[in-house]
């Protein structure tokens, strides 16, 4: 697998966004529902993008006749929709319950 900027800014935005949310579940105070909101909607976006990739991936392989890659990058690629969806879904519920007296 090729090193490409895309590949690096999306390895480092997810492992941020997943330290971030390590250390928003380990804080102790009232800023804590609102960390975890934003780290939430922060993942979703990173997932988002991992879709989005995959779908072009996807596209590509199906043009360079290579069925298998293609299939993968699809799968790949909708389960990373699926969790950018659920992400998006704990981000509103979390910033509700923020708002909560």
């Amino acid at each position: 697998m090729r090193v490409t900027p895309t590949r690096v800014f999306l390895a480092v935005a997810f492992l941020g966004s997943m330290l971030y949310l390590v250390y928003a579940v380990n804080v102790r105070d009232t800023t804590q529902i609102p960390a975890l909101a934003s780290g939430a909607l922060v993942l979703g976006l990173v997932f988002g993008m991992l879709a989005t990739v995959g779908g072009f991936e996807t596209y590509q392989a199906s043009r360079g006749n290579r069925p298998a890659r293609s299939v993968v990058a699809a799968v790949l690629g909708g389960i990373a929709g699926i969790i950018a969806l659920a992400c998006f879904a704990a981000a509103a519920i979390l910033a509700i319950l923020s708002k909560a007296p």
